[in-house]
């Protein structure tokens, strides 16, 4: 902690762009010490700081380039708002269970390594946010103190909310006998507004009223994990190729010698034969 309170405001400023949206940063769920904590590749971090975002920004060292963008970061280390942290798989038989994360005895950084944040920046919304619920229960337990008119309004708009609920239930219905029937008569079906349980605005949801049935494409996602065991076998692969063919030119080479040296003795051997004649 005195470390961190010892970082210069440059270093803060740095840390505290990192850490919030702006950097575009891939941040991970890991557990140290038995807690959920958030970690980041060091490639992350590096392109962050190359990002016009950062160039804005006002007291912040200047970065132009990989290698200014590492050292900095580097220079970041010594205050422990990150540390270079070893994964390890967890027990659980989950796919995406997250990582088990070890402490590096030796800190340094690497556009290849993993970094735990030890910094968490402002929690003022965290605890603003604790206030407000604190506030809604206390609230809740005292709504028969409150005054009728408050209690009127309340109950009225809790009736619209289960009118609203009541009549989208009554249009998924319909709109899924709807798609049986047309599934039957016709070959692909039609949907009653398609984009009703879409991640759309409210007004998008019921934008088109209707469409044609299209299935899907399935696509492959390959998890960060195993995209870097990919691409690390991929590497391996490619120098292994590289070494065979290599290894074939080197033999390719010793053959050909191999068979220019027996011509040249077979040469020497003409010439000796004539010089007897």
């Amino acid at each position: 902690m005195e470390e961190r309170a010892e970082a210069p405001p440059e270093i803060l400023n740095v840390v505290k762009y990192l850490r919030s949206s702006a950097s575009g940063i891939k941040l991970r769920g890991g557990i140290y010490n038995g807690k959920r904590v958030e970690y980041f590749k060091g490639k992350s971090a590096v392109k962050a700081l190359l990002k016009d975002s950062y160039t804005k920004l006002k007291n912040v060292p200047k970065v132009t380039s990989s290698e200014e963008a590492a050292k900095l970061l580097q220079d970041i280390l010594p205050y422990v708002l990150f540390l270079r942290v070893e994964r390890s798989n967890n027990d659980s038989s989950q796919r995406n269970a997250p990582k088990l994360l070890t402490i590096c005895h030796t800190q340094m950084f690497a556009e290849d390594q993993y970094y735990v944040w030890i910094y968490e920046g402002s929690q003022l919304w965290t605890i603003l946010g604790g206030i407000g619920l604190i506030a809604i229960v206390f609230a809740g337990v005292m709504f028969p103190l409150w005054p009728a008119i408050l209690r009127d309004i309340v109950w009225y708009l809790a009736v619209a909310v289960l009118i609203l609920f009541g009549i989208l239930m009554i249009i998924a219905v319909i709109r899924l006998i709807f798609f049986i029937i047309t599934m039957v008569v016709l070959p692909r079906g039609i949907w009653i507004f398609p984009n009703l349980f879409e991640d759309v605005g409210f007004v998008d949801s019921f934008i088109p009223l209707w469409a044609w049935d299209v299935p899907k494409k399935k696509e492959k996602v390959v998890a960060d994990d195993e995209e870097d065991d990919n691409n690390a076998s991929g590497s391996n692969k490619e120098n292994g190729i590289t070494g065979s063919n290599n290894n074939n030119e080197i033999k390719n080479r010793n053959l050909q010698t191999t068979v220019q040296d027996e011509y040249n003795e077979d040469d020497e051997k003409t010439e000796d034969e004539k010089k007897d004649d």
